[in-house]
Order: C-alpha cells, then sequence, then structure tokens
C-alpha cells in the first residue's frame, strides 16, 4: 500500500475546516468500518500527486497518522476549488480484508499497432475507459489490460477477454458480456457506401416511375 502522513484534527465544521486550509493543510474525513468518523488533514501537494499518478480510485492507502494506528483506505471523494483546481477536501472510506468494496478499475489497451483491423483502417472505438467492480481490499487490480493486437474490423474486446479480473466481479447487474471496445469499419469506406447506395436506389425509383426509359 502507498503510504500517506496525515494528521488528526481536534475539530469538525466549517470553520476548523477553513483554519486547517489556512495551515496549508486539507481537511478530510476517515468513515466507514463500521467506526465513528476520523477527522484528519494532510499535505496537498501528496494529494495533487496521486491525482495526476492516475489509478488512485481504486488504490489502497495506509494513512498514518503520530501516535496512532495506521489505517487502511481508499479515496473515494476529492473537492476540488472551482477556480484553482487545488483540493479542499478529501472523503476515505476505511477497508479491511474480507471486506468487499465497489470499486473503479482503469483499463490500459495495448496491442493497438498490430491489429490487422486497425492496419486496414478500421477505426477503433473505446466503449468503456473503466469498469465498475467488487474486490477484496487486498486483490483490487490498479488496472485491466485490454489486448488489441488480434482484432479485425467488426471485432471487439468484452469484460471475459480482459486480464487481471481475477478474484473480482461485475458491479450493478452488469452483463458480463459487456464490450470495452470495438474495431468499426473505415469512415470514408463507410461514406462511400451510403453513398453509393442512395445512388442505387435513386435509380431504382426513377426506373420504377411510369415512362422511364428501359435499357
Amino acid at each position: 500500500m502507498t503510504t500517506l502522513a496525515v494528521s488528526t484534527r481536534a475539530k469538525a465544521g466549517k470553520g476548523a475546516a477553513r483554519a486547517t486550509r489556512r495551515a496549508g493543510l486539507v481537511p478530510a474525513v476517515i468513515y466507514g468500518g463500521k467506526q465513528e468518523p476520523s477527522i484528519i488533514a494532510l499535505d496537498p501537494r501528496v494529494i495533487m500527486k496521486e491525482l495526476h499518478r492516475g489509478g488512485w480510485s481504486s488504490r489502497v492507502y495506509n494513512l498514518a497518522a503520530e501516535g496512532a494506528e495506521p489505517v487502511a483506505a481508499l479515496i473515494r471523494d476529492v473537492q476540488l476549488h472551482p477556480v484553482s483546481d487545488a483540493p479542499i477536501h478529501v472523503d476515505f472510506q476505511r477497508v479491511s480484508a474480507g471486506t468487499k468494496v465497489h470499486v473503479e478499475v482503469s483499463i490500459v489497451f495495448t496491442g493497438e499497432e498490430k491489429a490487422p483491423g486497425i492496419k486496414r483502417g478500421g477505426v477503433l472505438n473505446v466503449v468503456r475507459h473503466y469498469v465498475d467492480v467488487a474486490a477484496d481490499p487486498a486483490n483490487i487490480p490498479e488496472h485491466f489490460t485490454a489486448d488489441l493486437s488480434a482484432l479485425d474490423i467488426h471485432d471487439s474486446v468484452r469484460w471475459a477477454d480482459l486480464k487481471g479480473t481475477e478474484g473480482v466481479a461485475l458491479t450493478g447487474g452488469q452483463a458480463t458480456d459487456i464490450v470495452i471496445a470495438s474495431v468499426a469499419p473505415p469512415t470514408i469506406d463507410a461514406e462511400m457506401e451510403a453513398e453509393a447506395a442512395a445512388k442505387a436506389a435513386a435509380a431504382a425509383e426513377a426506373a420504377a416511375k411510369p415512362g422511364a426509359k428501359k435499357k
């Protein structure tokens, strides 16, 4: 787990949160785990580093405060300032081994340059960049991998084709055959086919009119 240094706060409320921000820290709360919420503060640079690092929504953090037992938690929400985009509040959720948690895991796409359909001018259509799953906190994957190298035109990658899904399950009643990405025909070919079909239809309509000359 990634360890984040935090400090405890004695008071909750808007006034205390403003005072924390004036001190150069970000107010935060740890909830869940059938325990009372804990109010903490941490360095905003730490939060920004994790946001830019990516994959933070599925990463379990070890929150370490001086003189207290470390807490394993997920980042559930980061509120940003509407103008500066600086973090102004963070929500953490306690997690424990053996308890399933719902997380959003990103998908990494590989092999696009080898896909025969894309080599022939096909267009990659990414349907999902993330998937919501239920997983044990100790085995949350940082990402899933979708291999595109064998895809031809009209082929697709589905949930069952992803790598790294062992030990996790889709949430929210999602069908297990959900499409992750597909390769569509070349756009220019589709437009030409549509234009040719329209011309053929117009010619057939003209030929069917009374008095039309037969060839």
